[in-house]
């Protein structure tokens, strides 16, 4: 009798490199022009990250500048949960979230997509913040991996393939 093969559906963002980006965005944002005299500045706490500015485009700006750095060091920008900018006091915030996990409405999604155009074999759970894919068939898994690369709503990672 063949065992069943597995795989898991995260969807993780590394700390370090999202520090990383982070700092990378400060320095860039202390050292451009037209960056001055604007109060432009960048703050991690926690889960979220808070931009600064004196106007709402130099605010975007700012967005613009931590997004193209996450990119460079690899975070999807799927990860992000980004508002609107928003009027307080003499400046302009906005502040952006990382999304880690799976939530419950986008990992239901998911297992809808992998039984509709999914091959026959496959079944899938939903387990906390993940999502575990079963197959006999390693083939059927990694037709699912295809499938799901190009899953918009969430940056997803594959992993403890076995």
């Amino acid at each position: 009798m063949a065992s069943e093969s597995t795989f898991d559906v995260v969807s993780k963002v590394d700390k370090q490199e999202v520090a990383n980006a982070l700092n990378q965005a400060q320095k860039e944002i202390a050292q451009r022009y037209d960056f001055k005299g604007v109060g432009a500045e960048v703050d991690f706490s926690g889960e979220k990250i808070l931009m600064k500015a004196n106007s709402e485009e130099r605010v975007l700006a700012v967005l613009d500048v931590l997004q193209s750095k996450m990119i460079k060091r690899g975070i999807s920008l799927r990860s992000l949960d980004t508002g609107e900018p928003y009027p307080s006091g003499k400046e302009f915030r906005l502040e952006t979230s990382i999304k880690e996990g799976i939530a419950q409405d986008i990992a239901k999604k998911i297992n809808k997509l992998i039984r509709d155009e999914g091959p026959k074999g496959v079944k899938s759970q939903i387990q906390g913040d993940e999502l575990r894919v079963s197959s006999k068939s390693r083939d059927d898994l990694q037709s699912v991996m295809a499938l799901l690369k190009n899953f918009e709503e969430a940056d997803l990672q594959f992993v403890n393939m076995r």
